[in-house]
């Protein structure tokens, strides 16, 4: 039986918290343990509960997928091979007005494949892009939003991270997710190529093409997340060799990683170990990664993988807690009365992703909102699987949305141009948002775009 003078209090202390300051990890163990002990009444309970919810977590086999494919994406983004594809896709679009905003946008797509961080695409691609745009006369605006609103195409195509922090989250198969956002993934990307050409026919002065001006000082090297690239200071001086191997390399170890998981060969934390190797013997024996190269990207993946799995663990003693409270059952009898038609909850839903977004970042908004809105949303006929991707480009648009839209405030601080204001970036990535608005409608009307391929990869035996 649901108990509102238990599970209120934990959800309304949960939200003050971190909405005052308060790392979500934190918040999510202080808010937890209270509620656990008011439940069970004992303390000694309430710790073993604790330490019996973690042992779990930590033992479970998809855990091992994260930081493999964090890595995975660290090797490729010391190689240099992020910076060869950029150059190869503008220098096959010569000729085409608005080549290089098209270039970003492809080269976030294939960068997609093998990081699936967003906030890391958008740091690494603006100290790529935004030099050469500025070089050859594109609007300040015009060029950071389409960097920010095409690295959302990393939370969306495999392997992304977000995609296996809701796998975890709701014992869902890794493999299924990201099986399932092929398809959105390429109607995203479609879109933003579609949004681009035509912007640039209709508005060519953005895109000033074979215009020179001086460009603007190059950022210094920093790292912005587990895919962060070194400073680049010519990208005239990579040669076609340089391309086609990288090119074959990367065609290579995309279809190695989904390749595997499509045919069965091997579990997605087994696709994460085989693309971890491929991708270091690539940036050693190919592109000649240096060991403290390599040893400084271990590191820093595990800077960042080890605060996130802490906050999952968190997170699954939160979905325990509220599981004692009865919140769950209470959730279902409510909707399940049908007074309330089942768009008018998703709409709802989503709007709550779209204010956390404007506020938190990606994962801590998963955190705190999948163990309540995933059952929801198969309680009001949604498959666990579409509804996913539902949310993951609900969650992304949330982080495009001003005033707090984090992808944003990440390509201005790695542009270091103060000429361009964030407003200007918010209105210019505005587009994009609309056409992530546009794919989770698709998805949400025709849920079969996202599980087709999941359906005929994981039924044809």
């Amino acid at each position: 039986m649901f108990d509102f003078g238990i599970a209120l209090p934990v959800l309304g202390l949960l939200v003050v918290v971190v909405f005052l300051g308060l790392h979500i990890a934190v918040a999510l163990a202080a808010c937890s343990l209270i509620g656990l002990y008011i439940i069970l009444g004992s303390f000694d309970i309430t710790m073993m509960t604790f330490a019996s919810t973690a042992f779990q977590g930590l033992r479970g086999y998809t855990f091992a997928a994260l930081p493999l494919f964090m890595i995975m994406g660290e090797f490729i983004s010391r190689s240099g091979a992020a910076q060869d594809l950029y150059v190869g896709i503008n220098r096959a679009l010569k000729g085409v007005v608005g080549r290089l905003a098209l270039a970003t946008v492809l080269g976030n797509a294939v960068f997609a494949f093998l990081t699936g961080v967003s906030i890391a695409a958008a740091a690494a691609f603006t100290r790529i892009a935004y030099p050469q745009m500025r070089a050859m006369g594109y609007d300040r605006g015009t060029a950071l939003g389409v960097i920010a609103g095409s690295s959302c195409l990393g939370m969306l195509i495999p392997p992304s991270n977000l995609m296996i922090l809701w796998a975890i989250l709701v014992e869902e198969s890794i493999g299924r997710l990201f099986l399932a956002g092929i398809i959105p993934g390429l109607m995203l990307a479609t879109l933003f190529v579609i949004y681009v050409m035509s912007n640039a026919y209709f508005r060519p002065h953005l895109y000033g093409e074979g215009i020179s001006v001086t460009p603007p000082p190059e950022p210094e090297a920093q790292s912005l997340g587990a895919a962060a690239i070194p400073s680049v200071a010519d990208l005239d001086s990579i040669t076609s060799k340089d391309i086609l191997i990288s090119t074959v390399c990367m065609g290579g170890l995309i279809a190695s990683v989904l390749g595997g998981i499509w045919f069965g060969a091997f579990t997605a934390t087994e696709a994460a170990g085989v693309g971890s190797l491929l991708a270091l013997a690539f940036a050693i024996v190919v592109k000649g990664l240096r060991l403290p190269d390599v040893a400084a990207g271990i590191l820093q993946v595990a800077k960042t993988a080890a605060p996130l799995l802490i906050m999952i663990l968190m997170a699954l003693l939160y979905s325990r807690t509220l599981a004692l409270t009865g919140i769950g059952n209470s959730i279902e009898d409510f909707f399940s009365s049908g007074s309330i038609p089942p768009w008018a909850v998703l709409v709802f839903m989503v709007c709550i992703w779209f204010l956390l977004g404007m506020l938190i970042d990606s994962k801590s908004i998963m955190l705190l909102t999948v163990p309540i809105f995933a059952p929801l949303g198969e309680l009001i006929g949604y498959n666990p699987i579409a509804f996913a991707i539902i949310g993951i480009l609900a969650i992304e648009a949330g982080i495009l949305t001003p005033p707090f839209g984090l992808i944003v405030y990440t390509v201005k601080a790695a542009a270091a141009d103060d000429e361009v204001s964030t407003l200007r970036i918010f209105a210019a990535a505005t587009p994009y948002w609309i056409c992530l608005l546009i794919v989770l409608t698709a998805v949400a009307i025709w849920p079969g775009l996202a599980t087709y391929i999941g359906d005929i990869t994981f039924n044809k035996g």
